[in-house]
C-alpha cells in the first residue's frame, strides 16, 4: 500500500508533473528516501523519476532496496538508476543478486555488467573497481578466451578475434556473442587504468577457476556477515534438534542480547504495534519499553536473515525479507508460547531470558513433530527442512 505522501505526489504528477517534482524536492533528501522505500517496490521507479536531484537521493537508498528497484525496473532499463549509485550499493546488489547458492551466477553477472555499461563509462569504471577482482575474472572467463600474442607474431593470430592493444586477442566462447559489453568494459579500463586492464586479462589466462571462485566466495561471505547474513552452516543451527525433555528448559538468569546493531542493507521495517491479531512474538515485543525494543528489533532481523540464508532464499528478491520475517515471527511465536505455558511465565518476561534464535529452535522442533498441535497463540505449524540425522544433541547451551 502506498504511503499517503507518496500517493499525493503520484496523483499530483498525473495533473502537473512539474508541481509533483517541486513538492518532492521540497522534502529533505532523507525524507524523499523514506517516501520511496516505504512505497511498494513496483511503484518506486515512478517516484524516482520525479526526483529533481537523483545524485543526492539515490546514494542514500539502502543498497538492497536499490537492488530491488533495479530488478523491478528491469536491468536492461536500469542504467539511469545505476548511474548515480555508489560503489557500495553496486557491490552489495551484485552480492545479493548475482550468486546462486555458493557460486557466482555468470549469467546474472553479465546482466549487471550490461546494465552498468548502459549507465555510462564512469559508472562502469566505478563498478569495476568496486566489485571483487575475482568476479570480473570469472565473468570474463565465462564469456571469452584470451590469447596473448606478441606484436611480431601477428601472422599467428587465429581469425575471428578482437583486440584492443594488439597483444591480448579475445575470442567469444559462444558463437554469436558480440562481446559488446565486455569490450566496453575492457576498452574503458585500457584507456583509464591500463595496469588493471593488463592484470585482469593476465588473470583470465592464468588463474585457476576453483581457486578464483573460492576467493570470490570468501570476500562475499565477509561482506554479507557485515550486513547481518551469517554463513549457511551457522544459519542452519536454527533447525537443530532438541530433545523433548529440553524443549521447555529455561536459562537460570537474565540473558544479555548477543546481537548488536549493524548497517542495514534494507529500509528499517516497522514491526506491528502488537494488536490482538499479530504473532505472539510481536505482541510481546510491543509490550516492552522503547529502549529494550530497539535491540530486540535487530535481534529479530538477525533471526529473519538466518531464516533467509538457511532456507536458501534468493537474497536479491524483494519478496525474501517479508517471507523470512513472517516465518521467523510465526515459528518463534510457537516456541515462545510453549516456553511461557510450560514455565508459567509471561511471554514478555521471557524476552529478557531467552534468545530469539532459541525461541525459533524450540518452535521449529515443535512444528516438526507430528505430535505438536497448534494452539491459539502458536499459529499453524508449517513444514520445515529435515534435520540432519547426525545432529542428536542440543547444540545451544541454555
Amino acid at each position: 500500500m502506498l504511503p499517503a505522501g507518496a500517493r499525493r505526489i503520484l496523483e499530483l504528477a498525473k495533473r502537473d508533473r512539474g508541481a509533483a517534482r517541486a513538492a518532492l524536492a521540497a522534502l529533505p533528501a532523507e525524507e524523499q528516501v523514506a517516501l520511496i522505500c516505504e512505497s511498494p517496490v513496483a511503484r518506486r521507479a515512478e517516484l524516482l523519476h520525479l526526483v529533481s536531484a537523483p545524485e543526492e537521493v539515490i546514494p542514500l537508498i539502502p543498497p538492497a532496496e536499490l537492488c530491488f528497484v533495479a530488478k523491478a525496473v528491469g536491468l536492461t532499463d536500469a542504467g539511469w538508476l545505476l548511474e548515480h549509485a555508489s560503489e557500495e550499493q553496486i557491490a552489495t546488489a551484485i552480492d545479493l543478486d548475482a550468486w546462486s547458492a555458493l557460486a557466482p551466477d555468470r549469467g546474472r553477472l553479465a546482466e549487471w555488467l550490461a546494465a552498468l555499461a548502459d549507465a555510462g563509462e564512469e559508472t562502469l569504471l566505478r563498478a569495476a573497481h568496486g566489485i571483487d577482482f575475482e568476479l570480473l575474472v570469472l565473468l570474463l572467463r565465462s564469456r571469452l578466451r584470451v590469447l596473448l600474442i606478441g606484436r611480431d607474431e601477428a601472422d599467428e593470430v587465429p581469425a575471428g578475434g578482437l583486440t584492443i592493444d594488439g597483444q591480448f586477442h579475445l575470442f567469444p566462447r559462444e558463437s554469436g556473442d558480440d562481446l559488446e559489453d565486455v569490450m566496453g568494459l575492457l576498452t574503458a579500463l585500457f584507456s583509464q587504468d591500463y595496469w588493471f586492464y593488463n592484470r585482469l586479462l593476465q588473470a583470465v589466462t592464468q588463474e585457476l577457476e576453483a581457486e578464483t571462485e573460492e576467493s570470490a566466495l570468501r570476500w562475499r561471505s565477509g561482506r554479507l556477515q557485515d550486513l547481518g547474513f551469517p554463513p549457511i552452516e551457522d544459519a542452519k543451527r536454527i533447525y537443530s534438534f532438541v530433545r523433548k525433555e529440553q524443549l521447555a528448559k529455561l536459562p537460570s538468569g537474565p540473558r544479555a542480547l548477543e546481537v548488536g546493531e549493524w548497517p542495514l542493507p534494507v529500509w528499517m521495517p516497522s514491526l506491528p504495534a502488537g494488536s490482538e491479531g499479530d504473532h505472539l512474538l510481536f505482541r510481546a515485543m510491543a509490550a516492552v519499553g522503547e529502549e529494550e525494543r530497539r535491540p530486540l528489533l535487530f535481534a529479530f532481523l538477525a533471526l529473519a536473515n538466518r531464516v533467509a540464508v538457511a532456507d536458501e532464499l534468493p537474497l536479491g528478491d524483494a519478496e525474501t525479507l517479508p517471507a523470512a520475517t513472517e516465518k521467523a515471527a510465526r515459528v518463534a511465536s510457537l516456541g515462545l508460547a510453549h516456553l511461557a505455558r510450560e514455565n508459567a511465565v509471561e511471554p514478555t518476561a521471557l524476552l529478557g531470558r531467552v534468545s530469539l534464535e532459541r525461541l525459533f529452535v524450540v518452535g521449529a522442533n515443535l512444528a516438526g513433530s507430528a505430535a505438536a498441535q497448534p494452539r491459539r497463540d502458536e499459529g499453524p505449524a508449517e513444514a520445515l527442512p529435515p534435520r540432519a540425522p547426525t545432529d542428536l544433541e542440543d547444540p545451544e547451551p541454555l
